[in-house]
C-alpha cells in the first residue's frame, strides 16, 4: 500500500471522513471564537518605505526642526461658481476660528484665517475669485479611521455654521457654496474607503459568480456547493490566523491585501477542489464502489494538487524579499491562504465527497456501464447513455497537437508573441488619484486646484538645506527652474538655525511621473547652490520631502523589488518542476511558455485598457503583481495537465498519452480557468482603477493559459520534442510496454 493510498484512507475512510469533517468544524469554530478577525487588525497606515529612504529621512528632519514633519494637511477647497461672496469669506474665517478654539480630533494646526483683514483674505482667492484653498493639519501618526473621525467633526462644524451641507453640493452647474476635502488626508481617506466599501461587494460578487459558473458547468446543485463549503471553512481558519499573527506583530494586514486575498482564495481554492472532483467523477465511471473510486482519485490527483499549491505558496512568499511595504505585506496573507486552502482541498473536500458519494453529482450521477445496464433492466428500459460523457467536448485539441504539433506551436507563438509586443508601449503611473472615480471628493478637489491654482499646491515639495552659516539664494535659484511655479520664504530650524526649509510648488500634478522625475533635478540644483555658496559636503546637507519625493522613492524601491522578485519566482518554480517532473527539458519549456503567456496578457491588457478604456497608463505595481499571480497560477494548469501525460506515457505511446492527457484534463482545466478568470474579473467591476487593471490583466492571462497554452502550446511542444521532453528521464519505457502488450 503506497503512502498516497494510506493518506487517502486516513482522510476519507469509513470513520476517518467524519473525523476529518469534525476536525475542520472544530478548528474553524474555535479559531474564529478565540482569535481576532483579520479585519479588526487592519493597519492601513503602515509605512511603505524604510527609514533609510531619502524622503523618510527628510520627514524626520522636518519633524525635528520645523514641527511639521508629524503633520499632514487636509486641503479644504471652497468653491462657488460666479465667485465667493463676502458672506462666504466671513463664514470661512469664523469656521477657522472655531477650529482653532475647538480643534477636531487629531487636528494639530490650522492657519489663523480669522486674523486676516478681509481684503488680504481675498488675495488668497483664485484669479476668478471662485475658489479658495484652506489647509488643516493632522497628526501624521493618526490612522485612517482617526483621520476620518477628525474630518467628519470638521464637516459637522461646517454644516452648523453655514446652515447647509456644502460637501453635498455639486461643483459644476451650481451656484451654491461647495466644499471638497483633498490633499494627503483626503486622498488617504478616500483610498481606504474604496477598499473597505469593496470588501462586502467583492465577497458577494465572487461567491455568486463561482456558484453560477459551477451550476452552469456541472449542472449539479450539490457539487456546486462543495467547493464553496471548503473555501468557507478555509476562510474560517485563515481569517483568525491572520488576525492573530497581526495582533502579535508578526505580520501587517491592510484592506487591499485582504480584498485581493478573498478573490485568490475563491478562485484558486475552487480550482484545487475541481482537480480532485473531476478525477473522482472519472473513476466513478469505471469503479462500482464509490469509496474505492475516491481513494484512487485522491491517490492520482493529490500529487498534482500539492505541487500546484506549493508552487503558488512559494511564489507568493517571494514577496517577502520586497523592500516596498505594500508588496511585503501581501506575502503572508496570500501564501497562508493558499496553503490552508491546499490542505482543505486534500482533506476536507475528500471527506465531504466520501460522505455524499455518488450523490455529489446528482442529477447527472456517473456510473459504470454495468450499473447503468442493471438500472435499466430493473426499469425494463434500454440503458441510458452517460449524459455527462455526451456533454463532454470532443478531444479535437488532443488530436490537433498530435497530428500537427509544428503548426500549432507556430500559431500559438505568433498569437502570444503578437500580444506580447505591445508591452513595449506600456506606460506606468504612480498617481493614486487616477485610480479614483471622477466624482470622488478628493479627486474633484484636486481638479479644482489644478484648474484655478497651480496643481503643485496640492502637495508642495519640501526642500531643506544645512547652510553651515553660508549666505545662499536658494529661493531665487529654485524659482528660476522652468517647472517650478513658486518657492516660499525660508523657515528656520528650531534646534539648528543653519537648517532652512522651502516649500516648492511645481507647475504640474505633483503625483505624476513627470513631477517625480524632477526630484533628482531639484536635488542637483540645491546641491549646486550649496556648493557655489562655499558649503562643504553639499550632498549630505540636502533633504527633499513631500508626497512627490515619497513617490519617487516608491518608484525606485518598486523597480528594485521587481528586478529581484521576478528571477526568484522563476527560480523557485523551476526547482519545483525539476523535482516533480525529473525533466530538465520539460521544466524549461513549461517555464518559458508561462512567461510568454504573462507578457501576452500584459500586452493584450494594455490594448484593452488603453485603446478600449482610454487609460493613459497603468499603476506601477501592476506588472509585478500580475507576474507573480500569472506565473504561479498558470503553472498550476501545466502541472495538472503534464502530470496526466507523464502518468499515461508509462503505459502507452507518447502520441496516445498526449492525446488522452489533453482530453482527460481539458474539461476540468477549462472549468477551473473560467472560474479563476471570472473571480479576478470581479475586481474589474469595482470603482478602483488599480483593481480594474489588475483584475483585467490577470483574468486575460488565466484565459490565455486555459485556452491556448495548456491545450495547445505545451502538449504540442511535448509532442514535437518526443522522447527529449523527458530528458534526462527515459521515455522509451512507454513504447517498450506498448510493444510488449502487442506481443
Amino acid at each position: 500500500m503506497t503512502g498516497k493510498f494510506r493518506f487517502a484512507e486516513w482522510i476519507s475512510g469509513k470513520r476517518a471522513k467524519w473525523i476529518t469533517l469534525l476536525a475542520w468544524i472544530v478548528a474553524a469554530g474555535l479559531l474564529s471564537a478565540l482569535l481576532p478577525s483579520a479585519s479588526s487588525q487592519e493597519n492601513n497606515n503602515a509605512p511603505n518605505l524604510s527609514a533609510s529612504k531619502p524622503s523618510v529621512q527628510a520627514d524626520t528632519i522636518a519633524e525635528r526642526e520645523f514641527g511639521s514633519g508629524a503633520d499632514i494637511p487636509a486641503l479644504f477647497v471652497w468653491h462657488r461658481e460666479g465667485g465667493l461672496t463676502d458672506t462666504d469669506l466671513i463664514g470661512i474665517q469664523q469656521w477657522s476660528a472655531q477650529l482653532a478654539t475647538s480643534p477636531a480630533p487629531y487636528q494639530t494646526e490650522t492657519p489663523p484665517l480669522d486674523r486676516m483683514p478681509l481684503p488680504a483674505f481675498k488675495a488668497e482667492l483664485s484669479e476668478d475669485g471662485s475658489t479658495l484653498v484652506t489647509p488643516v493639519f493632522f497628526d501624521k501618526q493618526a490612522d485612517v479611521d482617526q483621520l476620518k473621525e477628525g474630518i467628519e467633526r470638521i464637516q459637522e462644524t461646517t454644516v452648523k455654521l453655514f446652515g447647509d451641507d456644502p460637501y453635498a453640493q455639486p461643483i459644476n452647474g451650481n451656484e451654491s457654496l461647495s466644499v471638497r476635502v483633498t490633499g494627503p488626508v483626503g486622498i488617504q481617506i478616500d483610498a481606504t474607503g474604496l477598499f473597505k466599501n469593496a470588501d462586502v461587494s467583492l465577497m458577494l460578487g465572487t461567491v455568486a459568480l463561482v456558484l453560477v459558473l459551477l451550476l452552469l458547468i456541472y449542472r449539479s446543485p450539490i457539487l456546486a456547493f462543495i467547493p464553496l463549503i471548503a473555501v468557507g471553512f478555509a476562510y474560517g481558519v485563515i481569517n483568525p490566523l491572520l488576525g492573530w499573527m497581526a495582533r502579535e506583530g508578526w505580520i501587517v494586514v491592510d484592506s487591499q491585501a485582504l480584498s485581493i486575498m478573498t478573490v485568490l482564495l475563491f478562485g484558486a481554492g475552487t480550482d484545487y477542489c475541481l482537480f480532485l472532483i473531476s478525477r473522482f467523477r472519472q473513476m466513478l465511471k469505471t469503479e462500482e464502489h464509490a469509496g474505492k473510486a475516491l481513494l484512487s482519485a485522491i491517490t492520482g490527483a493529490s500529487g498534482a494538487i500539492a505541487m500546484s499549491g506549493l508552487t503558488v505558496v512559494l511564489s507568493l512568499l517571494a514577496l517577502l524579499v520586497a523592500k516596498y511595504g505594500a508588496y511585503h505585506r501581501f506575502a503572508a496573507p496570500f501564501s497562508i491562504a493558499i496553503f490552508v486552502m491546499g490542505i482543505a482541498s486534500l482533506t476536507l473536500v475528500p471527506a465531504i465527497l466520501a460522505i455524499i458519494g455518488r450523490g455529489s453529482f446528482y442529477p447527472f450521477v456517473p456510473r459504470t456501464p454495468e450499473m447503468r445496464a442493471e438500472r435499466a433492466a430493473l426499469k425494463g428500459v434500454p440503458p441510458k447513455k452517460d449524459i455527462a460523457a455526451d456533454r463532454a467536448p470532443r478531444n479535437w485539441a488532443g488530436r490537433s497537437v498530435v497530428s500537427k504539433p509544428g503548426w500549432i506551436i507556430a500559431l500559438c507563438v505568433v498569437i502570444l508573441g503578437g500580444f506580447a509586443v505591445f508591452t513595449t508601449q506600456i506606460k506606468v503611473t504612480y498617481d493614486i488619484l487616477s485610480s479614483f472615480p471622477k466624482d470622488m471628493a478628493s479627486r474633484e478637489g484636486f481638479a479644482l486646484i489644478g484648474d484655478k491654482f497651480s496643481p503643485g499646491e496640492l502637495a508642495p515639495v519640501k526642500v531643506m538645506i544645512d547652510t553651515q552659516g553660508k549666505d545662499i539664494s536658494l529661493a531665487e535659484d529654485l524659482s528660476a527652474l522652468p517647472y517650478v511655479d513658486s518657492v516660499s520664504e525660508p523657515r528656520v530650524g528650531k534646534s539648528n538655525e543653519n537648517i532652512l526649509a522651502y516649500d516648492v510648488e511645481l507647475g504640474m500634478n505633483p503625483y505624476s511621473l513627470e513631477a517625480m522625475n524632477r526630484i533628482p533635478e531639484l536635488r542637483a540644483a540645491t546641491e549646486q547652490a550649496l556648493s557655489e555658496a562655499g558649503a562643504s559636503d553639499a550632498k549630505n546637507r540636502v533633504w527633499i520631502g513631500g508626497q512627490t519625493a515619497e513617490q519617487y522613492d516608491t518608484k525606485n524601491t518598486g523597480d528594485r523589488d521587481t528586478k529581484l522578485i521576478l528571477p526568484i519566482v522563476i527560480g523557485l518554480i523551476t526547482l519545483l518542476l525539476l523535482f516533480y517532473l525529473r525533466s530538465v527539458i520539460a521544466t524549461i519549456y513549461l517555464v518559458l511558455t508561462v512567461i510568454l503567456s504573462y507578457f501576452s496578457a500584459l500586452g493584450l491588457g494594455w490594448i484593452i485598457l488603453h485603446y478600449g478604456f482610454g487609460a493613459d497608463a497603468i499603476q506601477g505595481s501592476i506588472p509585478l503583481y500580475s507576474f507573480v499571480f500569472l506565473v504561479a497560477l498558470g503553472e498550476d494548469y501545466n502541472i495538472f495537465m503534464i502530470s496526466s501525460i507523464w502518468q499515461k506515457r508509462k503505459r502507452m505511446p507518447l502520441d496516445q498519452a498526449v492525446r488522452e492527457g489533453v482530453g482527460e484534463t481539458g474539461s476540468v482545466i477549462t472549468s477551473a480557468g473560467l472560474i479563476l478568470a471570472g473571480t479576478f474579473a470581479v475586481l474589474a467591476t469595482l470603482p478602483i482603477q488599480v483593481l480594474v487593471q489588475f483584475g483585467l490583466i490577470t483574468a486575460i492571462g488565466v484565459l490565455l493559459d486555459t485556452f491556448v497554452v495548456r491545450p495547445f502550446l505545451v502538449p504540442a511542444i511535448t509532442m514535437k520534442l518526443g522522447k527529449w521532453s523527458f530528458w534526462p528521464g527515459k521515455a522509451e519505457d512507454a513504447d517498450q510496454v506498448a510493444g510488449e502488450r502487442s506481443l
